[in-house]
């Protein structure tokens, strides 16, 4: 693969796979991958039933990655995480057994249903790409991606993300309800669990790879890069905010619309990639005061207010 048109065929071949899993939910399955080939953890929040565990497996199937699964409960342990070590009698020595976080893909299912203690156990492994157990380091596989499911948290049984928790995923989405042709496919259709199961990768891991270093390497304009710093220092003087959007946020915003802008086959950025991303980048992270408007509003606000470049 050599050229920005492979790229952008390979990313319409896994979109396409995608799409005979999900059905009627393409800017999702976009906003999806874009999140992935930008290097960035994804959070899919909505109701039950409506497949977000479902995307999950499937990006990790077209993607051709190991895959772990883990069902976040209230007396879930970060050892139950990460992994333990113990004692060998015979050897005399501790002998360390990795947990599920050793993967290429850890889904979360459910994340807020397990306590902050247990949550927070994701934060060095998903910045660092590594974990620290007993004083030792141990890197995580190459690639390693958390994508994470929530429910809202208006559910009984909750424990909300903590900002810091939140700010380590690149973007969080929804799916919402299919629209009636879709969920009548759906009704008619085979079951997903069927379809999962036949489904082959789309791309390897190191496809996967070359197309992450080709959206990385995506021309950002001095234009555009004002632009984005305009939407970062318009969200830090809005009054009906607790704080603005921050400088990690504005290193993801970037790297999520390269990534878009690689799906679309350009080989540079255009604002219009930036506001498709904006939303889904920006909304986890803005918090009103009041708490009456919310994030989703909040960006939709900041893209009106910043003038194009």
């Amino acid at each position: 693969m050599s050229t920005l048109s492979d790229s952008t065929r390979l990313s319409h071949a896994i979109l396409d796979q995608l799409g005979g899993i999900l059905l009627g939910k393409a800017q999702a399955l976009r906003l999806s991958l874009a999140c992935l080939l930008a290097r960035g953890h994804l959070l899919i929040e909505d109701l039950p039933g409506v497949g977000k565990t479902t995307l999950a497996h499937a990006l990790a199937r077209s993607l051709g990655l190991e895959f772990q699964r883990v069902q976040f409960t209230s007396d879930l342990l970060p050892a139950d995480l990460i992994g333990v070590s113990i004692f060998d009698a015979a050897q005399h020595t501790f002998h360390f057994h990795p947990g599920p976080i050793f993967t290429q893909v850890l889904l979360a299912d459910e994340i807020n249903r397990t306590t902050p203690k247990t949550q927070s156990a994701l934060l060095e492994a998903m910045e660092e790409r590594q974990v620290t157990i007993d004083g030792a380091t141990r890197p995580l596989p190459v690639p390693f991606f958390v994508i994470a499911t929530q429910n809202p948290s208006r559910q009984i049984g909750t424990f909300p993300l903590p900002e810091s928790q939140l700010d380590r995923f690149l973007m969080r989405i929804s799916l919402g309800l299919p629209d009636a042709q879709a969920e009548r496919e759906l009704l008619s259709g085979k079951d997903r669990r069927e379809l999962l199961a036949a489904l082959a990768p789309a791309v390897t891991p190191d496809v996967l790879r070359t197309l992450q270093a080709a959206a990385s390497s995506l021309h950002v304009g001095d234009k555009l890069l004002d632009y984005v710093q305009a939407l970062l220092a318009a969200s830090r003087s809005l009054p009906d905010l607790n704080q603005g959007l921050s400088p990690r946020c504005g290193i993801g915003l970037l790297a999520a619309a390269r990534a878009w802008a690689l799906i679309e086959g350009r080989d540079h950025v255009r604002p219009e990639d930036v506001q498709a991303v904006f939303p889904s980048v920006a909304a986890h992270r803005l918090h009103a005061i009041d708490g009456r408007a919310s994030g989703t509003v909040l960006a939709r606000q900041l893209i009106e207010a910043v003038a194009l470049p």
